[in-house]
């Protein structure tokens, strides 16, 4: 029943062409220790499904990606994930452009294990014409009316970032909002959990936070112990975003070389020598959380 893993063991289980869920939403709940790991690799024509942050962008920049299917790819105070931007204009990557509620519809048909789900949502829209693959549907009932039937995203694999795990699959995600990270978790055939704070029995611990257990733990197939690893986004509620550290890599985006200097000076070296190079374990766990 122990399913704790380390970065590089769960990086390990992954394999080249997987489709990949990261949970999360923008810059907020990424499990980015994760992502880091992944970058460090050889894995490579990936598909990633997400709604996107940094995530995506640093994918992108290390050529890691193959397609990305996406409601969008936002820093939120940086409105356009950069490095995803570059990758969007070369056309360097195939896409699939989706309203945000496609792509829960997509994960909730994958999760549901059918093949597709009925919408009016991204009719009459350019959803259509970005994605002409996409089909419509007549209702089989009096009403006779024409729906898009949006087709499942079924995952390899989904990468999510919890507050809290045990070594049995059992977690808990602070924090006011879900996201979708149940949906991500659903849809694929297994999920690894990043997460802040390991505990040996989450049923005999922090049992008064039991609601915040977003998804059964059969669905777990690894727990790796991570903390601060959602940096340089947030982990609710104990960091918030670094976004000084968001804006520095953004620029890099703008230099000739900066995605090498970046990954050289940031991600090449390791987990530990990430957080010292951006400010100590101290300095992150006092980041602020923003409020809206």
């Amino acid at each position: 029943m122990n399913k704790e893993m380390d970065l590089a063991s769960a990086v390990a289980s992954l394999s080249d062409g997987m489709t990949i869920g990261v949970g999360g939403w923008g810059p907020r709940r990424k499990p980015m220790a994760m992502i880091r790991e992944i970058l460090r690799s050889d894995l490579k024509d990936l598909t990633i499904v997400a709604y996107g942050g940094p995530e995506i962008g640093m994918l992108c920049a290390a050529g890691k990606v193959r397609k990305l299917i996406y409601g969008f790819v936002s820093l939120d105070q940086i409105p356009l994930e950069p490095y995803f931007r570059k990758a969007r204009e070369a056309a360097s990557v195939a896409v699939d452009e989706l309203d945000e509620g496609l792509l829960l519809l997509g994960l909730q048909a994958a999760g549901h294990r059918v093949p597709f789900a009925v919408t009016q949502v991204g009719l009459g829209s350019d959803v259509l014409t970005h994605n002409p693959h996409f089909k419509t549907i007549k209702s089989p009932y009096a009403d006779g009316e024409t729906l898009l039937a949006m087709p499942a995203i079924p995952l390899d694999v989904a990468l999510i970032h919890v507050s809290r795990a045990d070594r049995r699959g059992n977690t808990q995600t602070d924090g006011p909002d879900p996201y979708f990270d149940a949906l991500f978790a659903r849809a694929a055939k297994r999920t690894i959990v990043t997460t802040e704070t390991l505990c040996d029995r989450l049923d005999h611990e922090h049992a008064d936070k039991a609601k915040a257990n977003l998804f059964e733990r059969y669905l777990v197939s690894g727990v790796v112990h991570a903390p601060l690893g959602a940096h340089p986004t947030t982990a609710h509620d104990a960091y918030g975003w670094d976004m000084g550290h968001l804006k520095a890599y953004a620029a890099t985006a703008t230099e000739e070389g900066g995605w090498d200097r970046y990954m050289a000076d940031y991600i090449a070296q390791g987990e530990a020598a990430y957080i010292e190079k951006v400010g100590g374990a101290e300095a992150v766990a006092r980041l602020p959380i923003p409020t809206f």
